[in-house]
């Protein structure tokens, strides 16, 4: 194993670490799930390929025609003027013509139907004159053409499915093609989350002066849900230090991953990694990113551990931006790098040095039909409508003291 980068000074906190830094250690700590279990296709549906899946057959598994048209045989094709072919007789998908087509002569054929025997080309029905059981074939005709051969998508022995992909409609089709009935993924990581916070109420509770509405757990809900897991909803715990410990082990107990939103920071009620340093591992506990600073990440035994911030813009940006890669990494999944787009930016973006910026921003197509940017909004952590509003994140890097309006920026369009 590499050793642990050396943490740097960052937004003037020695005990912040980089993005790139807190990336590359939760990709060096996180182990896949092992069991497996052997789904059909319906319930494999959105799930990650335990093994590598190679086809036993071809695709297509027969020579067959493209087009609706005509079968002949590319030699007598005209080079000039035209010739004329005596029908014998059709050839349906499912329904193969059975004799064999002889000098001058054709078969009606439709898309997918066997290529007759004799017969290597096929002819647009729009490109011929039919008169009866006599078609005309004109010369511009090409030999081979509009025809699917044997193999030509998948051969015997292909890898048509690596392990680690996760499935989506075309791999289900794709197996379905095969004849596979069933395939083997892994199982669904099991993830427990709370909430934390003596301030925090359920929906349809009334609220005193400085409560409010515990909103991050169905935000978390909401993105563990598009990631196909299963989900540990603990509720909301109080600012407590013994229910927050009792609390954090019953999830370590049951879940391949914890996640807590609150108590990360560094307040006097805030005791999340003072319990996580007495019952686990902390890797590290805060990172040079806005918003979302107060991010710890470490282990709790056999389980993992996130403690996410408080405010819920900065639980949807970490999470994205950390949680999402490492749930697809538990999950199986084969690294995918995120997608990062480079457009200009319609609206002047503020920002200090020192901590790398996930700004909220809305593309959109310009008069020209160029992809631009702009922000969504006031971008306080605590501000969930510019959120709500947005559809990617404009990444302003930590030396970046701000950009001007026309300038180049780095997007990287949401997921979710």
């Amino acid at each position: 194993m590499k050793p642990e980068p050396e943490p740097v000074s960052c937004d003037f906190d020695p005990a912040s670490i980089t993005v790139s830094q807190a990336m590359a250690h939760i990709a060096r700590t996180v182990v896949p799930v092992a069991d497996t279990e052997t789904l059909d296709l319906h319930s494999a549906l959105g799930r990650v390929a335990a093994q590598e899946v190679v086809s036993t057959s071809d695709v297509p598994n027969h020579t067959n025609s493209a087009m609706d048209g005509y079968a002949v045989c590319g030699e007598e094709l005209p080079d000039q003027g035209s010739a004329t072919f005596r029908m014998i007789g059709e050839s349906f998908a499912g329904s193969a013509f059975q004799g064999t087509v002889g000098s001058g002569q054709c078969v009606r054929i439709m898309t997918g139907a066997v290529m007759p025997a004799g017969t290597d080309s096929v002819v647009m029905q729009e490109r011929v004159d039919r008169a009866g059981n006599t078609i005309t074939i004109h010369a511009g005709e090409q030999k081979a053409a509009n025809v699917r051969y044997a193999g030509e998508d998948i051969q015997v022995g292909d890898v048509v499915i690596p392990a680690g992909t996760r499935l989506g409609a075309s791999h289900l089709g794709l197996l379905a093609s095969l004849g596979r009935p069933e395939v083997t993924v892994y199982r669904k990581p099991r993830i427990a989350f709370f909430s934390n916070g003596d301030e925090l109420r359920s929906m349809g509770a009334p609220l005193a002066l400085g409560e409010v509405y515990d909103s991050n757990r169905y935000t978390l809900y909401a993105m563990l849900h598009d990631l196909g897991v299963e989900q540990v909803d603990l509720g909301i715990v109080r600012d407590d230090r013994d229910a927050i410990a009792k609390a954090i082990q019953s999830a370590a107990g049951q879940a391949d991953l914890v996640i807590t939103t609150a108590g990360a920071s560094v307040g006097d009620a805030d005791y999340i990694r003072e319990i996580l340093t007495r019952l686990g591992q902390v890797s590290f506990w805060k990172v040079a990113i806005k918003p979302g600073r107060p991010l710890s990440f470490g282990r709790l035994g056999n389980s993992l551990f996130f403690g996410l911030p408080g405010n819920p813009v900065s639980v949807m940006v970490t999470f994205q931006v950390f949680l999402e890669p490492a749930i697809k990494q538990l999950s199986g999944e084969r690294f995918d790098v995120p997608t990062v787009l480079k457009m200009r930016t319609l609206t002047a973006l503020k920002k200090r040095s020192g901590r790398m910026e996930y700004q909220r921003g809305v593309m959109s197509l310009n008069e020209n039909g160029e992809t631009v940017v702009r922000s969504s909004g006031e971008q306080g952590s605590g501000i969930l409508r510019s959120m709500s509003q947005a559809n990617c994140f404009i990444i302003l890097p930590d030396e970046s003291e701000g950009v001007s309006a026309g300038e180049w920026v780095e997007v990287q369009p949401f997921t979710q």
